[in-house]
């Protein structure tokens, strides 16, 4: 009853075309949903990017550099919908996009997160300086809502952004790893909030490119102790 009120008074608008959605319950519009690329076979056996060659185990990326992180689940490809739909997630406030990011991501992947089994969930820090500016971390919203479905908890501060950074996207390969060298701490403090052992964790953040800012947070959660890291992302670049 409350959700159909709500659905009246401040009607839900389709994360893809941001118009106003015209069947109730629907976190989209149906024929929006064609525009978004799934994340398909073949695919990279450790970040999931896509491969062109169903005999590639490993995309580019992953052949080339040591990865911290033992496996990763993406959704969509970063076509230009998703780029628009992520920009007014992260930018213009419109949070309430993390449901249907995250229904889908559940659809798709619900079974093999559970499969791993995370203690908890991780999402990647934004500067507190950038978080008091957009007023929120886009991660921290997605990881909240995929917390709540789950069942798992969230340690929000588990990770710290310790210096402001460059936008990754505006790097070349060797920039990004220089960008984001020593940009994340851990906290012993917010560690503690957690009474159990703490062997798997999974990150959350809404893009994955090259993987640079994923490798540096599961760099520095090894270092603490954590045995495998994983990481959840809405939408991932293209292999090769």
């Amino acid at each position: 009853m409350l959700d159909a009120l709500l659905d009246i008074l401040y009607p839900r608008r389709c994360p893809v075309c941001s118009e106003i959605i015209d069947c109730r319950g629907e976190l989209s519009c149906i024929d929006c949903r064609t525009k978004l690329i799934p994340v398909a076979e073949p695919k990279c056996s450790r970040c999931g990017k896509p491969v062109e060659l169903e005999q590639k185990e490993y995309c580019y990326d992953c052949e080339r550099r040591k990865h911290y992180f033992e496996r990763g689940f993406s959704l969509w490809l970063y076509n230009q919908d998703m780029q628009k739909s992520m920009a007014a997630f992260k930018y213009k406030g419109r949070q309430e996009y993390a449901a249907f990011y995250i229904d889908e991501l559940l659809k798709k992947y619900g079974k093999a997160i559970k499969d791993i089994s995370p203690d908890v969930l991780v999402p990647v820090p934004i500067h507190r300086n950038k978080k008091l500016i957009r007023g929120y971390n886009q991660a921290e919203v997605l990881a909240d809502r995929l917390g709540e479905r789950l069942h798992i908890p969230v340690l929000s501060e588990l990770l710290i952004r310790t210096k402001e950074t460059l936008p990754q996207k505006e790097l070349n390969d060797r920039e990004r790893f220089r960008n984001i060298s020593e940009a994340f701490a851990f906290s012993h403090k917010e560690r503690s909030r957690y009474k159990h052992k703490l062997q798997r964790v999974l990150l959350v953040d809404d893009i994955y490119t090259t993987g640079s800012t994923i490798d540096a947070c599961a760099k520095i959660l090894k270092a603490n102790g954590i045995d495998e890291v994983y990481f959840a992302s809405i939408c991932i670049g293209k292999g090769y």
